[in-house]
C-alpha cells in the first residue's frame, strides 16, 4: 500500500485525484491522510466524494473513509472496467475534475465507455470544459487517448446544473509527446457566455478585451436563463498543436470591465513568453505525459500545484521530471523507465 500525505506540497484535492487515477491504472492500493489538509475546509467535498465514487465504480475498488468530511481514504483497486457511467455531484462541484480523475484510467479498461458527469462546468480554480475540450483533448489525442468530450449543459457556480459526457475507447500504449515550437495557427477567438445575465455584460467585456489585445474574432453566445445565472469570457489562442484556452468568469457585483482586465493581463502574460503551453495546460499534461514517457514541454511558469503533482506520480511510477527555468520559460522533461499497467 502506498502512503500519501495530503498535506504534502500545495495540500489540495489534486493530490487525490492524481493518487485515486494511478491506483487504478497500476493496480496499486492507496492509504491516503490529511485530505486537503491546507483548504479552509478540509477534507472530502462533494466533488472530491463523486471522484472517489466515480473510481470505486470502474474498478470495483474496496474503500474506506469516503464520506464527505473525511480526510482519510484507503483505496483498494481491481481490474478497471469499461461501461456506461453516470453521476451527479449534487452541487456545482467541478464535472471537470470528476473527468480528470477517472478518463486516465479508462484509456486502460477492457472495453469501451461512456462517462456522463453532472455539477459544475465553469468554476473558479477548475478547468472549464472549453479548456478540456479545446486544449486538453488535442494533446492527449496527439498521444494516442481516442476520445471524445461534449458539453452538454452549462453549469456555472453556485447553482450548477450543468453536464459533460465523454466517450473512451481503450488506447493503445501511449506516444510520447514533445511540443512543437510555438506557432499561432489563426486569429484569437473571444466568447463572452450569459446565461439570465444582461448581454451588454458579453459586448462590454468583449470591447474591453478588444482594447487590450487588439484585433480578434469575438463571438457573444447567450444561453438559455435556466442555464444561469452566469457569465464566462474565454479567449482562445489557436496553435499548430492545440488551442490555449483562457478563461475569467463574472460574479456578482464584479463589473464587466475588470472581468476582461484581469483575463487579459493573463492572456498577454502567455503571449509574451515563448512557451509552447500555458501554466494550467503545463499542470494538466504531467499525467499523460508520465503515462506516454514524455517528453515534454515549455511553460511560462511551473505552479506549486504542478511540483506538487509531479512528487504524487513519482510515487506511482517509474518517471523522472526534469524541470529548468531559463530564458523567462520553465522546461520540463519527462523520462519513463518502465510502466507496468494493471490488465483487466
Amino acid at each position: 500500500m502506498i502512503e500519501i500525505d495530503g498535506a504534502a506540497g500545495e495540500g489540495g484535492g489534486q493530490i487525490l485525484r492524481t493518487a485515486l487515477t494511478l491506483a487504478m491504472i497500476t493496480g496499486q492500493a492507496i492509504r491516503m491522510v490529511a485530505i486537503r489538509a491546507r483548504r479552509p475546509k478540509p477534507g472530502l467535498l462533494r466533488q472530491h466524494l463523486t471522484a472517489v465514487e466515480a473510481a470505486t465504480a470502474i474498478c470495483r475498488a474496496r474503500v474506506e473513509g469516503a464520506a464527505v468530511g473525511s480526510q482519510t481514504l484507503e483505496f483498494h483497486p481491481g481490474p478497471i472496467r469499461g461501461g456506461d457511467y453516470r453521476f451527479a455531484i449534487g452541487t456545482a462541484g467541478s464535472c471537470t475534475l470528476v473527468l480528470q480523475t477517472v478518463l486516465p484510467a479508462l484509456w486502460f479498461a477492457d472495453g469501451p465507455s461512456t462517462f456522463a458527469v453532472s455539477g459544475g462546468t465553469h468554476n473558479p480554480a477548475a478547468p472549464p470544459a472549453d479548456f478540456l475540450r479545446r486544449s486538453w483533448l488535442p494533446v492527449v489525442a496527439a498521444m494516442g487517448v481516442d476520445m471524445e468530450l461534449e458539453l452538454l449543459r452549462h453549469g456555472f457556480y453556485p447553482a450548477g446544473g450543468g453536464e459533460m459526457l465523454a466517450r473512451v475507447r481503450p488506447a493503445s500504449p501511449l506516444t510520447p509527446w514533445q511540443a512543437p515550437a510555438r506557432a499561432p495557427a489563426g486569429k484569437p477567438r473571444a466568447v463572452a457566455v450569459v446565461a439570465g445575465v444582461p448581454v451588454d455584460v458579453a459586448r462590454r467585456e468583449l470591447a474591453r478585451l478588444q482594447q487590450h489585445l487588439g484585433d480578434m474574432e469575438t463571438e457573444v453566445r447567450v444561453l438559455s436563463s435556466r442555464e444561469g445565472p452566469g457569465n464566462a469570457l474565454l479567449v482562445e489562442i489557436p496553435l499548430s498543436a492545440h488551442g490555449e484556452v483562457f478563461t475569467g468568469l463574472g460574479e456578482r457585483g464584479l463589473p464587466a470591465e475588470t472581468v476582461a482586465d484581469r483575463l487579459a493581463r493573463t492572456v498577454r502574460g502567455f503571449l509574451d513568453s515563448d512557451a509552447s503551453v500555458g501554466e494550467h495546460l503545463a499542470d494538466q499534461l504531467l499525467l499523460p505525459l508520465a503515462l506516454a514517457g514524455g517528453v515534454g514541454f515549455t511553460a511560462p511558469v511551473l505552479s506549486s500545484h504542478a511540483r506538487t503533482n509531479m512528487a504524487v506520480i513519482q510515487r506511482f511510477l517509474p518517471v523522472e521530471f526534469a524541470v529548468e527555468e531559463r530564458e523567462g520559460v520553465v522546461k520540463v522533461g519527462v523520462v519513463r523507465h518502465a510502466l507496468t499497467v494493471a490488465g483487466p
